[in-house]
């Protein structure tokens, strides 16, 4: 090998030796900097017929598709799983424990003790007293527990409205990379960066929605939902939230657009197409949906339980409940009539007959909606428009449609006569009750509207308004004023009635203990719901063992995400991050390099001397 050609040798080696040395102090500089990836300089050998040397051609950045996907994917699924965690967490701070002080199941205990004092001592004036105040404190309980669960359901709205301002200056700033990244003049510590940035972004964009990124040759990012509506490509698309104002125990959404009292929040391609994202499920991870599933779903959910609870407090106050009394027709038919001429819109009938031997149970409801279905406790429900005042004859003929086993009639005014199929046939009729509500205090029924509707209404669970009765109840139940004022009215059922007779309470408690409720009015109103079924105290107990166990499982599953992420990203920062110690001893190598290459130059700068000064 001739002096030039070891001259050029060496004066590749130091060029090459600098540019890595460059790459390596930047490597080091950036040894904190979140989403850097480390880089190293892409050595080409040259070779020739008189020599061997090297050239920097290029930067390479440390970078895996594979993991890099695998990491969007669990940062969508993290983000959702911690903004649910987070809203549950709150949501259990505000419902407390079973046995916890202030929580449902301890003041209904704590009210349920006060009722059986009162049964003990109507006549005591501080004990009746007590039970107003009880009374009290649970309504403002459930009043309260249902305005943090739409104070939480407003800041989803919030979040909501600020995630879909960040997506958007995101992916404007992730179009602008893509345009960049079609700059071939760029240099490749530049275009380096760029892919810093443009990851950075991406795993941003992720945390809010989740999307699948296609990585391509030039540098540019394809993003799309995992549902398939496209977000960046050739274009960016926009997202927009219409907020719905003040969120109310009502506001719900609605497959029908025009009936949703909730945020709108929809995505407009570049092509112009507009998506309604909730209506057409688009979402299926990131902050946003979990988002629009708290607001949507999750804590509704928690405020239809709330009403149920509340519902039931008030019917077993305020029910009238009236078994049928004995009939037939004179020819062998048995059976059981009542009076359903005081009933209201939402109140039922309860008939029990046997096929067989084999009991069926029927709840016919006062209501105009038409739903004929099986309840969660394996009850027939039946709705029939009952008129108002309620029409027996249509109500009777109604019912032998929807019955034809049985004889249903009426065979006087406000009179509803059902009948089995006679001494010989398989049918017996085994119960006939029917079950008003009682919208003052003293008005001789035992039955006594303690708990309100808003405007001092009387609580009928009416099916037939807009939104049914039920909907935000637990919102706006209250304590009779007139109870409040004269809590003498607990115990007298009649103006004239003495303070010392007990069978108001003893007929309230025997209401707690025996009448059941089963949640959902409809089989649409039921679905995807948790179904409660039992007493109100069973009720109660239903629902915080099932908020306490899809709390319990959220958390769980926020911490086996977060900790599935925590592992990507250590195996991230193992292929793309900056290990000083390597990079330190990669150092003493180059400066080795470095310094034998000098010394080589300088061998040959001498020789070359010597040789001139030789000629």
């Amino acid at each position: 090998m001739g002096l030039v050609s070891s001259l050029s040798n060496a004066v590749s080696g130091l060029r090459t030796s600098q540019d890595s040395i460059t790459v390596l102090s930047r490597n080091i500089a950036n040894s904190g900097t979140p989403g850097y990836h480390r880089q190293s300089l892409n050595i080409i050998d040259y070779s020739s017929i008189n020599s061997t040397y090297a050239r920097s051609a290029g930067v390479n950045r440390a970078f895996n598709q594979s993991l890099q996907t695998y990491y969007n994917r669990q940062v969508s699924d993290t983000s959702m799983s911690n903004v649910m965690g987070d809203y549950l967490n709150k949501l259990q701070g505000y419902l407390g424990k079973p046995g916890d002080p202030g929580s449902l199941d301890t003041m209904f205990g704590s009210f349920k003790n006060s009722l059986q004092a009162l049964a003990t001592s109507p006549d005591d004036y501080p004990t009746r007293a007590n039970v107003v105040a009880e009374a009290q404190a649970m309504a403002r309980q459930l009043n309260a527990l249902s305005g943090s669960i739409q104070q939480l359901r407003q800041e989803t709205e919030t979040r909501i409205s600020n995630d879909v301002s960040e997506v958007n200056a995101m992916l404007v700033s992730l179009n602008e990379v893509n345009n960049r990244m079609l700059d071939l003049g760029m240099t490749d510590t530049a275009r380096a960066q760029l892919y810093d940035q443009r990851d950075r972004l991406v795993a941003s964009v992720a945390e809010v929605i989740d999307v699948q990124a296609e990585y391509r040759p030039d540098g540019t990012v394809a993003l799309m939902t995992r549902s398939g509506v496209g977000l960046l490509d050739n274009g960016f698309s926009t997202f927009k939230f219409t907020t719905a104002g003040a969120l109310s125990a009502t506001s719900q959404t609605n497959i029908d657009t025009d009936q949703s009292r909730v945020g709108k929040l929809t995505l407009t391609t570049p092509s112009g197409l507009t998506i309604d994202l909730v209506q057409q499920g688009v979402l299926q991870g990131g902050e946003l949906a979990g988002l629009v599933q708290l607001r949507d779903k999750i804590l509704v959910e928690a405020q239809n339980q709330l009403d149920e609870i509340a519902a039931g407090i008030a019917s077993v106050f305020s029910t009238i409940t009236t078994p049928g009394t004995a009939a037939d027709d004179g020819l062998g038919a048995t059976g059981l009539s009542a009076d359903i001429s005081h009933l209201k819109p939402g109140n039922d009938i309860l008939l029990t007959h046997t096929v067989n031997g084999v009991e069926q149970r029927v709840r016919v409801i006062n209501s105009t909606n038409g739903e004929d279905f099986v309840d969660a406790s394996g009850q027939r429900v039946i709705s029939i428009d009952f008129g108002d005042p309620p029409d027996a004859t249509a109500v009777a003929a109604s019912l032998q449609t929807k019955l034809p086993g049985l004889a249903i009639t009426s065979p006087s005014a406000g009179i509803l006569r059902v009948l089995d199929d006679g001494a010989g046939g398989t049918r017996d009729v085994t119960g006939l009750t029917t079950r008003g509500t009682a919208t003052g205090t003293q008005q001789g029924e035992l039955a006594v509207a303690l708990f309100v509707d808003q405007g001092n209404s009387a609580f009928t669970d009416n099916l037939d308004t807009n939104p049914p009765q039920i909907v935000g109840f637990a919102s706006r139940i209250s304590v009779n004023p007139a109870v409040i004022s004269d809590n003498r009215l607990l115990v007298q059922f009649d103006i004239d009635g003495s303070l010392g007779d007990a069978a108001r309470p003893e007929y309230i408690l025997d209401q707690l203990a025996s009448m059941n409720f089963v949640s959902g009015s409809t089989p649409a109103a039921n679905a995807g719901r948790h179904q409660l079924n039992g007493t109100v105290e069973q009720l109660i107990e239903q629902v915080l063992n099932y908020q306490g166990t899809t709390i319990g499982s959220a958390l769980t599953a926020q911490s086996n995400r977060q900790l599935t992420l925590d592992t990507i990203t250590t195996q991230m920062e193992s292929e793309y991050g900056v290990n000083l110690d390597e990079e330190m001893a990669r150092l003493t190598e180059l400066q080795s390099a470095y310094a034998a290459n000098a010394r080589v130059v300088s061998v040959v700068k001498e020789l070359l001397d010597t040789l001139f000064a030789s000629t």
